[in-house]
């Protein structure tokens, strides 16, 4: 669990939060005092509306403050940091921070201190003569029947969805009646589970010590239905995403599971799918959490959902995890352009909602594609430059060995001092190459030859040494046809000399890097000026080691070592001309 955190104070930290909405939204104001966040009131009377409360406790953010805005929720109430707000604050909503001469519905999750909070506040409005009903939601199956008891299932993440629906239905004037039954209708069609990989630490609480050693999860363990308050789960498992998955959707959807069978899909229901990061995971994983979730779906259950939401709806504060939510999509009974997903699909001008694809192109669901033009990669027309192909042959593969062979020390030293990449980046690509070799007869033409390894440099290696490779790669390609001879001739030290020289200097116009700047440069350009002088593959490779070596101690200008902290730097040459060295050595022996 990460216990660090940029605020400390939780009470300023709520409140700081709270006054943030109001900033990224002019549209709706803060009660500080009460922590209400609710919707400004318009100058026209004509636009009274039912009005939507909800909230709970902190760090559930976007929840419930963030979804206060046009087409959601008229007012937010928080309490402190995973506990309900006061029964006068909900109250004060209530009666005093939203337009209530349409009616005010209040949605809650099922928590023992909301439900009572909440609760005891709708009862207070009923008593002054409000028109105020409340709408428990309880989704998550993570608990099943039996330990959940009389108490229920828990509100997560599926509460965002009836939220939608509601204030969707709210801002097109629906009655309030008709809100309050659409509202339970959704309630009791959805199902969640989260998984998580740690408990979460609340801000200004003391750091886990050894007695919270019984509580913590293994490296190596995962939470089923774990709580968004730290709460227990099912059970925990030791497995890789796709059987997590499988277990997940299983206690949604496994009818022959007496405890936790809340909800039967079948082939006529059109399935909603929501995907929701608990606050920790990264963007980059929750595609991919949301790929494996879809494949599952549509293999072992038939199901294509009808509308996939996968973001940060609802937070465990930091929590390492995600939850999924189903909803199924049944008929409102409310006629055109109130059915459960045309309200799902209604913009909503709440900071907190992220569904930015519109019902035109969800109903559309486009399969159109831009393809490759016939021939795929252009081909590059013999320059006429002769290879002896067992030769060429034989040298590249010499140092793209030694490439591979190297790359323990480059990593060993890009750790040191960048991001660890470079060794690994650089065996990649020698690897597509002599991959490519295996299948591929080398071109006796030398132009035609550097570009096929200029394309497999393309495709396999990224970051800054595969644009680096791959721009010099095609200058050279470049450089060989623009020397093409009237009549075929044998590449010589000469010209490949030249040619090297005109792609060093192409390579000028896309990087400030020069001699002394500790980049693979210091390696690239002594070689080239060594092979310009007398064509000595040898000694020019000895030049680029020479070269190579000269950056132990160098300064960076350029790259990420510049970045880095520490003095590691004075201690290793530069990785990426060490890597290139390594290579124009094996090259060399090769020859």
């Amino acid at each position: 669990m990460a216990a660090k955190h940029f605020i400390n104070d939780p009470t300023h930290l709520v409140n700081a939060a709270l006054l943030a909405v109001t900033l990224t939204n002019p549209s709706v104001a803060l009660d500080g005092p009460n922590r209400i966040v609710y919707r400004r009131p318009t100058r026209n009377s004509e636009d009274a509306q039912v009005s939507l409360v909800s909230g709970g406790g902190s760090g559930h953010e976007p929840s419930f403050a963030a979804y206060v805005g046009r087409g959601l929720l008229s007012a937010a109430v928080a309490g402190t940091i995973f506990a309900s707000p006061s029964a006068e604050q909900v109250r004060t909503a209530i009666v005093d921070r939203v337009e209530g001469s349409k009616g005010v519905l209040v949605v809650v999750m099922n928590y023992t201190g909301d439900v009572l909070n909440f609760g005891m506040a709708v009862e207070k409005a009923k008593a002054n003569g409000s028109q105020v009903e409340m709408v428990v939601v309880g989704d998550d199956v993570g608990v099943g029947r039996k330990k959940g008891g009389k108490v229920g299932r828990r509100g997560i993440t599926g509460t965002v969805l009836v939220h939608k629906i509601a204030g969707a239905l709210a801002a097109k004037g629906a009655a309030f009646g008709d809100i309050h039954r659409a509202a339970l209708l959704a309630s009791r069609n959805i199902v969640s589970v989260g998984a998580s990989l740690s408990r979460v630490h609340v801000p200004g609480r003391a750091p886990p010590g050894p007695s919270d050693s019984e509580k913590s999860l293994g490296n190596e363990e995962i939470e089923v239905g774990m709580g968004i308050h730290n709460e227990s789960g099912s059970h925990r498992v030791r497995v890789q995403l796709p059987q997590l998955v499988k277990i997940m959707l299983e206690r949604l959807l496994n009818m022959k599971d007496e405890d936790r069978a809340f909800l039967e899909f079948s082939a006529d229901n059109g399935v909603v799918l929501l995907v929701n990061n608990l606050g920790g995971v990264s963007v980059l994983e929750l595609g991919g959490i949301t790929t494996e979730i879809v494949g599952q779906l549509r293999t072992d259950y038939g199901i294509e959902p009808v509308r996939i939401l996968a973001g940060t709806y609802m937070t465990s504060l930091n929590g390492l995890g995600f939850s999924i939510t189903l909803m199924k999509v049944v008929d409102t009974g409310l006629g055109q352009g109130r059915s459960m997903l045309e309200l799902l699909d209604e913009p909503a001008e709440a900071t907190g909602w992220s569904a930015a694809v519109t019902r035109e192109t969800w109903v559309e669901r486009s399969t159109l594609t831009r393809e490759s033009k016939a021939g795929g990669a252009e081909e590059v027309q013999p320059s006429g430059l002769k290879l002896d192909v067992a030769q060429a042959e034989k040298a590249l593969v010499s140092g793209l060995d030694r490439l591979i062979t190297i790359e323990p020390e480059v990593t060993k030293y890009d750790t040191l001092v960048g991001d660890g990449d470079c060794g690994i980046g650089l065996k990649r690509g020698a690897e597509s190459i002599k991959s490519w070799l295996s299948r591929n007869n080398l071109s006796d033409d030398a132009a035609v030859a550097v570009s096929a390894i200029a394309r497999n440099v393309e495709l396999s290696m990224d970051g800054t040494s595969g644009a680096l490779y791959s721009i010099f790669l095609n200058a050279l390609t470049h450089s060989l046809c623009s020397l093409s001879p009237p009549t075929p001739t044998p590449t010589t030290p000469a010209i490949w000399a030249q040619a090297l020289q005109n792609s060093v200097n192409s390579l000028a116009k896309y990087t400030p890097a020069q001699p002394g700047d500790r980049t693979l440069i210091d390696a690239l350009y002594p070689f080239v000026k060594a092979l310009s002088k007398d064509g000595d593959l040898r000694r020019a490779a000895k030049d680029a080691r020479e070269g190579a070596n000269s950056t132990k101690g160098m300064k960076a200008s350029l790259g990420r070592t510049v970045y880095v902290g520490g003095e590691d730097w004075q201690e290793v040459p530069d990785p990426g001309a060490v890597g290139l060295a390594a290579f124009l050595e094996g090259l060399a022996e090769g020859m």
